[in-house]
């Protein structure tokens, strides 16, 4: 596996490569675990050369705490990523993404970074598409992956492809989830072993919603999911909607031409968990 940590280096690398093989892409954070590594194996079955990023935002962080704890385990994340053969790690500095600490970055998301994660954090989508796009513009992928567990993200990214009207085809790739059903997420490793017994509720409750679909109005849908996580002892909700996927605008009506999925997000141990499942 090849490693860079400059965007020139890098540039020079794949502009050997473009013209006759079709590049596709994985941003992370880093603090790689299966789900990462589902992205990487999909991304080699649709793409001739596999570039992953691994670079800790600080622009999609509001809470700079947050930021702090975030998990660094490079080394292992380099020993993940060579064990399914990724070609490339970029690997850069918040100074080699940011060359100016005062740049200003905005694009019109519409209600996309008003709603949800991004009512509960603030600028957290404005600092996801600036990085995204940067790596977009450096790596020039035709195709890129990313994990259906952060589905709002992904809408959003879509939205900025439109918006920038870039010729990068977005791949969702489903949620890799532990045994218990609990969502796998680089944040998990903050939980401990009854943390992540009882965040499973989280993949419970979803699981009856789906179950349920076809027959209840979306109220009872609503209240059958937020039950079920709230009679869990330790666990603090913080929402459960059911929503259209493309808008992501709350559903109160269920219309057959429409597709829907169910979006939580809730507290265990002081770690924020998200998670979905397409109706």
């Amino acid at each position: 596996m090849e490693i860079f940590n400059t965007k020139k280096e890098l540039r020079a690398y794949l502009d050997t490569k473009r013209n006759h093989l079709q590049i596709g892409l994985v941003p992370t954070m880093g603090a790689l675990h299966e789900g990462h590594l589902s992205l990487i194996e999909e991304a080699r079955k649709q793409a001739d050369l596999v570039v992953c990023s691994i670079f800790v935002n600080p622009t999609q962080f509001n809470d700079p705490k947050d930021l702090e704890k975030y998990p660094r385990p490079i080394e292992n994340d380099i020993s993940l990523l060579e064990s399914v053969g990724c070609d490339v790690l970029f690997l850069p500095s918040v100074e080699e993404i940011y060359p100016d600490p005062q740049e200003i970055w905005h694009i019109d998301l519409g209600h996309l970074d008003k709603i949800w994660e991004g009512l509960h954090r603030p600028g957290h989508f404005q600092g996801v598409t600036q990085v995204v796009y940067k790596l977009f513009q450096i790596v020039q992928p035709q195709i890129a992956c990313f994990g259906q567990k952060d589905f709002q993200q992904i809408m959003v990214i879509q939205k900025m492809l439109e918006v920038k009207n870039l010729p990068v085809q977005l791949v969702i790739c489903p949620i890799v989830r532990e045994k218990n059903g609990l969502a796998l997420s680089s944040r998990n490793v903050r939980l401990s072993t009854e943390g992540k017994k009882k965040a499973s509720v989280l993949s419970t409750a979803l699981r009856a919603v789906k179950k349920d679909f076809p027959n209840k109005p979306v109220h009872e849908l609503t209240q059958i999911g937020s039950t079920k996580i709230e009679s869990i002892e330790g666990i603090k909700l913080e929402y459960f909607a059911i929503c259209e996927t493309v808008s992501l605008e709350e559903a109160t009506v269920i219309s057959p031409d429409k597709n829907y999925v169910a979006i939580v997000v809730a507290w265990v141990e002081g770690v924020r968990l998200i998670d979905n499942m397409l109706l």
